[in-house]
C-alpha cells in the first residue's frame, strides 16, 4: 500500500484569534477500489480514538465540516483527538475529472477504502462522523467491523435503499431538473431553497461551478443505488457502539432519520432533533452541534471535565428515555433541574433531545 502524495497545508483562517493555525497532512492510498484521498490534524492521542469524518453528495470535508470544527467551543474537542478527514475519490480539491466509462465504487466499496486508511495511519478505533452518504458510509463500516468503531455520530442518515416510489420520483424529477438542483434538494429543507438563503446560495455556486461535477454526479449516482442496512432492533444487524443521530426538524431526511432511530438500541442511541437548523445542521448550527458532541463524548468516557453550556441553557430541551415512560418522566425531571443550574446531566445513551 504506497502513498501516493503528502503535502503539508494549514487551515485557511485561525481557528481562534491569536490561535496558531492547525497544521495538517494530505495523503492519499490505494486501496482494492482506487484512491482515496484524506487530511490528518493533529496528533495520535495515547488511548483515544480518531474522529473520522465522511462528508455528503456534492462536497468535499471542508465545505462540510469546515464551519463546525473551526467553530470556537469545538477547540476543546479537537485538541483531544487527531482528526481524519476522508474525501470521497474524485471529491478533493483539484481533483481531476474521471475518464468516460469509469466505474465509480459504490457506497459498500467506498466503506471498504476505511480499513486501508486506518492501516497506513496504524490507528486502532475511530468515532466516525457522516453527513448523508458519509453518514450510510460510515454506518457500513461500522457494522462489518465493529471491534474498531467506539462511537457514531450520523448527520441525515437514511439507512433504506430507494424503493420503486423513490424510483419513480427520481427519475421524474431528473427529466425537469440537473444534477446540481437535485443535489441541492438532497441537501437542503424546500424551506431553505425557497428562502434562497445566503448559505444556499453558496453551496449552489460550489455545486453548479465545481470542476469536478462529473465526478460528484458519479458520487451521487452511488447513494442513488446504495442497498439497505438492514438495521433491526434487538437483531443480529446492529451497531454495537454508541451512536448519536442528528438531523434538523424541517431537512428532506428527517422521516428517514426518525425511522432509522426506530431500528436501533434505545440504551445506545440519542436521537438530537435541532430546530431552525434546516438540511445542513453542522453548517448553520455548528455550536448546538458542538454541545451534543461533547456530551456524547462524555458519555462514552472522554471529555469528563468539559463544560456543558450552550444546549443545557436551553429552556425548550426536553430529553427522554426510550427505556420506559417512568424513564420518560424521570429523565426529563433530570434535565429540568439541571437546565437551572447550568450543567447536562451525565449517563450513558438512550435518549431524544429536541432543541431549539
Amino acid at each position: 500500500m504506497a502513498e501516493l502524495q503528502e503535502v503539508q497545508i494549514t487551515e485557511e483562517k485561525p481557528l481562534l484569534p491569536g490561535q496558531t493555525p492547525e497544521m495538517a497532512k494530505t495523503h492519499s492510498v490505494e486501496t482494492p477500489y482506487g484512491s482515496v484521498t484524506f487530511t490528518v490534524y493533529g496528533t495520535p492521542k495515547p488511548k483515544r480514538p480518531a474522529i473520522l469524518t465522511y462528508h455528503d453528495v456534492g462536497l468535499n470535508y471542508k465545505s462540510c465540516f469546515q464551519p463546525l470544527f473551526q467553530f470556537g467551543d469545538m477547540q476543546e474537542i479537537i485538541q483531544n483527538f487527531v482528526r481524519v478527514h476522508v474525501d470521497a475519490p474524485g471529491m478533493e480539491e483539484g481533483a481531476p475529472v474521471f475518464p468516460l466509462g469509469y466505474q465509480y465504487p459504490s457506497l459498500d466499496q467506498l466503506a471498504d477504502m476505511i480499513p486501508c486508511i486506518l492501516q497506513y495511519l496504524n490507528f486502532s478505533t475511530i468515532i466516525g462522523v457522516g453527513v448523508g452518504a458519509g453518514a450510510y458510509i460510515l454506518s457500513r463500516y461500522a457494522l462489518t467491523h465493529p471491534d474498531t468503531v467506539e462511537g457514531l455520530v450520523l448527520i441525515n442518515i437514511d439507512p433504506n435503499a430507494k424503493g420503486w416510489m423513490d424510483w419513480a420520483a427520481h427519475k421524474l424529477t431528473g427529466l425537469t431538473s440537473s444534477i446540481p438542483e437535485m443535489i441541492l434538494g438532497h441537501l437542503f429543507s424546500q424551506e431553505e431553497l425557497s428562502g434562497n438563503s445566503e448559505l444556499v446560495q453558496k453551496y449552489r455556486n460550489i455545486i453548479t461551478h465545481a470542476p469536478n461535477l462529473e465526478n460528484i454526479e458519479l458520487y451521487w449516482n452511488s447513494y442513488n443505488n446504495r442497498r439497505d442496512l438492514n438495521l433491526e432492533r434487538g437483531g443480529a444487524v446492529t451497531f454495537k457502539c454508541p451512536v448519536m443521530l442528528v438531523v434538523g426538524d424541517q431537512a428532506p431526511h428527517e422521516d428517514a432519520v426518525v425511522e432509522c432511530n426506530s431500528k436501533l438500541d434505545p440504551t445506545q442511541t440519542s436521537f438530537l432533533k435541532m430546530a431552525d437548523s434546516g438540511g445542513q445542521p453542522q453548517l448553520t448550527q455548528p455550536g448546538k452541534l458542538t454541545e451534543a458532541f461533547k456530551y456524547f463524548l462524555q458519555g462514552m468516557g472522554y471529555m469528563a471535565s468539559s463544560c456543558m453550556t450552550r444546549l443545557s441553557r436551553s429552556r425548550t430541551a426536553s430529553l427522554t428515555s426510550a427505556a420506559s415512560i417512568d424513564g420518560n418522566r424521570s429523565r426529563s425531571r433530570t434535565l429540568s433541574q439541571s437546565s437551572e443550574s447550568g450543567t447536562l446531566p451525565s449517563g450513558p445513551p438512550g435518549h431524544t433531545m429536541e432543541v431549539s
